[in-house]
């Protein structure tokens, strides 16, 4: 903190240059600056400034010189989150846009004198930290966090002897040099390990000793169960105040020590709270949680009321169960309270008034009762509210009214017995012009007549600081007039399930930074105004459920997540920006082939990983152009009329996990391309014309699928013995082919159909959220399964040429 603080009067803005204008740079400094540009990826063009027509420097953005020498000292380079940051939600297209990528050149050992250099927040593609940064000993300040650097830290880190600040976050796998124990000046410390990777294992935290001056210390994610000394090295170190060890593996010794001497510690993120933390009276910020843990069953534990300088408390991402105690209301220093998703029960105690302090309270996600505490209007400082999800009922409180620094405010799922215009009156004095975030989705707002169920200009003319306005799966209509501006300027607009057509919503043209819209089902039926594509959202669009016919689409559909499914749209299928992640234009009816589509020439590698062309009229073969989408995870191609056989490209694509292209006329052998597929989860082949057998290999090769269905083919031969090895298989559907011999008595061996546990499908976490279904027979009826998919365990081997009855091995499984 006082090295930040030392920083900021140093200089009062970071992000341009703060000297002289009377001072020239050093011309040996300013071409290297110019090499290292030029080396640099600046898609935004954030380093205009930095030209030979410009030879001075120390006036170019992001570079602090000295005002008496003229020497580069820092460099502020780093591309922060926060401007693309708003309430829970990430703008990662915008945040992408503005980074810079690219080479590090080692010109930057020409900047002799350069003390401070932050990289962080940019995307260097997943090199190697270069080891000629360790050669400029004049840094005292090194920030690198997820800076997309990856790989072990050079030892040479024991060069930089002057350093006060190290952070190498999120960039870093493999083992710590012990030469990080040699930079004994250090105050900060940031060594957490990156979300997807392996975490980093720490055999032993010795080097760790020797760093007596550092006061912030951050290794979450760090696997230190192999270190059973960890905690009394770290609790040793005699000016320790900040100690981050979020989702880290502890082991079980922690939880017994005692006797710490954690005499400086005031801030603590930590998994599970042992008893030894209740020692720490001194703590001003408490943090318990995390995904890998479960304490369900468990209440908040009692030794937390003994630390009575809390003013952060985050007990979220438990599943603490009971009610909230009484003590907890007691302590009067709290400015921010997190107990959200876990398992809490009963009603709110109107003792919740007392903690007056509070500016930020989450109470979402779990299963609290009864009215909302009327008690919540004495807590004047809150900024931030959320209790939804819960069980509330009754309605928003009128004392909601004394909020008058409310900024964001979330209920959603309430069961609330007020009209919209009531809740709009109780919000309406106090907050309404500083209000930026309200999220209200879900929620049983009465609608007893028309009038009351109608939103109108006059009901959002005062919220002016709306920024995100999230009120989906309510049944209102919105009535405003043609030419209607709003006076918000919205970033994230979510309105599904309203009445906002027939006619497209013109005012949505006023929303200049919209970075997430979703209208899907709000009855338009109109096509989409070619200015909206001018103005679309560059991260999430969601049309889908709606009659919007064709009118014009753009030449290219741009954005991360576009969903435009369930329309009327015809035509041949539009060309798709590299961007994109997820597109969705299944249940139209778009014709023609699908080549001009798969084939695009992209000016950089595509993104893609969720493609849904399902129920659309696309004929004609499959084209062999799938080498271009080297990320798809899904490929969704059903109920279309393709033919000829799968093209072999399509083996290509090796992060491939569900592939779906039931219901068309394709043709041809079971496609042996697919033994490249080893990542698939779900394969569904069924309803074509494929012929010849099913080879063995199909078990061998494809040894995690847990879906396959081929039904309504014309596969021969018997049914593989390696086919019934697949240890994860729990849907095997052959109904209705050629298949002949005797039915396996090795069906026994499908371990997943046998085990009394289940799961649900895997989702891969940079598209979770996607929807994983399955259409299957029972009893004659076909039915899609898509949320328990993972839970069903299923063979159907009906209608095919076997022979003999069920094996006894069988027998009882089948039953």
């Amino acid at each position: 903190m006082l090295l930040l603080l030392f920083l900021h009067l140093y200089c009062p803005t970071l992000l341009t240059s703060c000297v002289s204008e009377s001072v020239e740079c050093i011309p040996s400094e300013r071409e290297a600056l110019l090499t290292f540009k030029h080396h640099l990826v600046d898609p935004s063009n954030r380093l205009s400034s930095w030209n030979s027509s410009n030879p001075s420097c120390c006036q170019w953005d992001y570079v602090v010189c000295s005002n008496v020498t003229a020497h580069v000292l820092h460099l502020h380079l780093n591309t922060s989150r926060d401007p693309f940051y708003y309430d829970g939600y990430f703008n990662f297209v915008a945040h992408d846009k503005f980074m810079f990528s690219g080479e590090i050149n080692d010109s930057l050992v020409e900047l002799k004198h350069m003390n401070y250099l932050n990289l962080s927040g940019n995307d260097f593609g997943g090199m190697q930290i270069p080891t000629f940064l360790f050669s400029i000993t004049s840094l005292t300040h090194l920030d690198l966090q997820e800076a997309g650097f990856q790989g072990k830290i050079p030892h040479q880190i024991g060069n930089l002897s002057n350093l006060l600040y190290l952070d190498l976050s999120f960039c870093i796998t493999g083992t710590i040099p012990h030469q990080i124990g040699n930079l004994s000046n250090l105050i900060h410390l940031g060594l957490q390990s990156g979300y997807y990777d392996e975490p980093l294992v720490f055999e032993h935290v010795h080097w760790l000793s020797g760093l007596t001056s550092l006061q912030y210390l951050d290794l979450g994610g760090a696997d230190l169960s192999k270190s059973f000394d960890w905690l009394q090295t770290i609790q040793a170190l005699p000016s320790l105040q900040e100690l981050f060890l979020q989702d880290c593996s502890l082991g079980d010794d922690y939880k017994q020590s005692s006797k710490l001497n954690f005499s400086s510690l005031l801030s603590l993120d930590i998994p599970v709270a042992p008893k030894w933390i209740f020692q720490l009276n001194k703590l001003v910020s408490l943090r318990c949680g995390s995904y890998y843990y479960d304490s369900i069953g468990v209440p908040i534990p009692d030794g937390i009321q003994n630390l009575t300088l809390l003013e952060n408390l985050d007990l979220s991402l438990n599943s603490f169960s009971s009610h909230i105690p009484d003590w907890l209301f007691r302590l009067h220093h709290l400015k921010f309270l997190n107990l959200g998703h876990n398992h809490l029960a009963g009603t709110i105690s109107n003792s919740l008034g007392n903690l007056t302090s509070l500016v930020t309270l989450d109470l979402s996600s779990n299963h609290f009762e009864g009215a909302i505490p009327v008690f919540l209007g004495n807590l004047t400082s809150l900024i931030s509210l959320d209790i939804s999800d819960n069980q509330f009922e009754g309605g928003i409180p009128t004392s909601f009214r004394k909020l008058c620094n409310m900024r964001h405010i979330s209920f959603s799922d309430l069961k609330c017995n007020q009209q919209v215009d009531e809740i709009l009156e109780i919000l309406i004095p106090c907050v309404s012009h500083q209000l930026k975030s309200l999220v209200a989705h879900n929620s049983q707002i009465s609608d007893d007549n028309l009038f009351q169920g109608i939103v109108q200009e006059d009901d959002l003319a005062n919220f002016t600081a709306l920024r995100v306005l999230d009120v989906s799966c309510n049944n209102f209509t919105l009535k405003v007039h043609p030419s209607w501006q709003p006076k918000f300027q919205l970033i994230r607009l979510i309105m599904n399930s309203w009445k906002l057509g027939p006619r497209f919503p013109s005012w949505i043209q006023s929303q200049k930074e919209l970075d997430y819209l979703d209208v899907s089902d709000t009855g338009i039926s109109d096509s989409i105004s070619t200015w909206f594509w001018k103005t679309s959202p560059n991260f999430y669009l969601n049309f889908s459920h709606n009659h919007i016919h064709y009118g014009s689409l753009p030449p290219k559909f741009l954005g991360t997540i576009v969903d435009f499914s369930s329309n009327h749209l015809q035509g041949n299928l539009p060309f798709v920006g590299t961007e994109v992640i997820w597109l969705d234009l299944s249940h139209n009816s778009f014709s023609g082939s699908i080549t001009d589509f798969l084939c695009q020439k992209p000016a950089r590698v595509n993104e893609l990983q969720i493609l849904n062309l399902a129920s659309n009229n696309l004929s004609g073969k499959i084209s062999n152009c799938w080498r271009m989408w080297p990320d798809l995870l899904e490929v969704n191609l059903e109920s279309n009329y393709f033919t000829g056989s799968l093209p072999s490209s399509m083996g290509a694509l090796s992060s491939l996990e569900y592939l779906r292209v039931r219901k068309n006329t394709l043709s041809g052998k079971f496609p042996t391309s697919l033994k490249r597929n080893e990542r698939l989860i779900s394969l569904d082949l069924g309803e074509n014309n494929f012929t010849g057998e099913i080879l063995g290999w199909v078990g061998e090769k494809l040894t995690i699928l847990k879906f396959l269905r081929l039904r309504s083919n014309n596969f021969s031969g018997n049914i593989s013995k390696k086919l019934c090895d697949m240890k994860f298989l729990q849907i095997l559907d052959l109904a209705q082919n050629n298949l002949s011999g005797n039915i396996p008595n090795y069906l026994n061996h499908l371990s997943a159909m046998i085990s009394k546990t289940s799961e649900r499908p895997y989702v891969h976490a940079r598209v979770a959220g996607a929807t994983i279904s399955m259409i299957l027979g029972v009893k004659g009826i076909n039915s899609e399964y898509n949320s328990i998919l993972g839970l069903v365990k299923y063979i159907d081997l009906s209608a095919n040429e076997l022979s003999g009855g069920i094996p006894i091995e069988s027998q009882s499984y089948l039953a």
